[in-house]
């Protein structure tokens, strides 16, 4: 199992001090907590797209290529990268730009994303929001697998034998799912025989299982094998030397997003019972100490029926630097080891 973290880059005020890091700090912390990454082993590390005043990942290609220039082994993914608000020519061009920076460690995760603004912003219809994805994911995929491309679709001209380039250096460059919830996607995801990130943020994992199952038989009917239909998770979680203390420290940054995000889509403001309740033994938050931490994983990886991949989102909010640097310190050195001595697995680079 690869095991690594996604940023969104979020650029929020502290809730616990009122302070808020200027864009440029941020950024410069997010590259060092990047190559703290790969200095302690992790396998990937993830930058989200949003196109929103508090988070700074519109461009994640270009984030991932100044990590590329800076790292050795840490794989570098898109997480997502919103591929309906996009031109799959452009994505394919800048993914294969950072494949070849980074010599081989590349990997896009595309998805229709959770927040709507981008859809206005390039002059895109909310209305086609699945035929647009489905139709640039296809467009995508012909690009990775012919330089010179046929195709015709709806929401973009024609190709007609035009050549794309660069190529990367990984053939095929590696092109993941991100879903959430919906079965359609799923199915989707497995019909293509391509790996499926699932984002579980709330609930209880095994609630995913039949979904997961789901995707499973869509790619066996399809003709896959099993070793293509790999699944990965993106969790809210992180670490401390003890399990109270990373409750203490990250609590308040989660209930100031969460709130803040469900003022949006009409939840309720998070409540500490509630975060206690999902950073419990079945619950989706990966949060404590690296035994409790590595227990967990170890056990959602066996209601999910197995998963070859888990990454952590642990800057939901503004934490200190130096907070989300000890917490990446104890993912690599603490939990990895637990986890890659338990299933016989070995880290990326190894």
């Amino acid at each position: 199992m690869q095991i690594g973290i996604d940023s969104f880059a979020a650029a929020i005020s502290d809730p616990a001090t009122g302070i808020t890091l200027s864009p440029v700090e941020r950024m410069h912390n997010l590259l060092q907590e990047i190559e703290h990454a790969d200095r302690v082993g992790l396998d990937v590390f993830g930058i989200g797209e949003h196109h929103r005043a508090e988070f700074l990942d519109s461009a994640p290609a270009v984030i991932l290529s100044a990590a590329a220039a800076r790292t050795e082994n840490i794989r570098l993914t898109s997480a997502v990268t919103v591929l309906s608000a996009s031109d799959p020519v452009r994505v394919f061009q800048e993914f294969a730009t950072l494949d070849l920076i980074s010599r081989g460690r590349a990997e896009i995760v595309a998805g229709r994303g959770s927040f709507i603004e981008s859809y206005p912003l390039f002059g895109l219809r909310l209305e086609d929001y699945d035929s647009l994805f489905a139709e640039k994911l296809d467009l995508l995929l012909k690009i990775r697998a012919s330089t010179k491309v046929h195709w015709s679709g709806k929401h973009r001209a024609a190709l007609t034998g035009q050549a794309v380039y660069p190529r990367p250096l990984q053939d095929p460059l590696p092109i993941w799912v991100g879903v959430g919830g919906t079965p359609e996607s799923f199915v989707r995801a497995g019909m293509l025989g391509l790996p499926l990130m699932v984002a579980i943020i709330g609930g209880e994992p095994r609630r995913f299982r039949p979904l997961i199952d789901l995707y499973r038989e869509a790619g066996r009917r399809a003709g896959h094998s099993p070793e293509r239909l790999t699944v990965g998770l993106h969790s809210v979680g992180f670490l401390a030397e003890s399990t109270d203390e990373a409750a203490e420290i990250f609590f308040p940054g989660y209930a100031h997003t969460f709130t803040e995000i469900g003022k949006e889509r009409g939840w309720p403001p998070a409540t500490r019972a509630q975060f206690d309740a999902l950073r419990g033994p079945t619950g989706a938050l990966l949060i404590g100490d690296a035994k409790t931490v590595a227990k967990k994983i170890l056990y959602v990886n066996e209601v999910l029926g197995g998963i070859s991949r888990i990454t952590f989102q642990m800057g939901v909010s503004t934490l200190p630097h130096q907070k989300m640097l000890d917490a990446i310190e104890i993912l690599g050195t603490g939990v990895a080891p637990i986890v890659r001595n338990e299933l016989g697995v070995a880290p990326v680079g190894a």
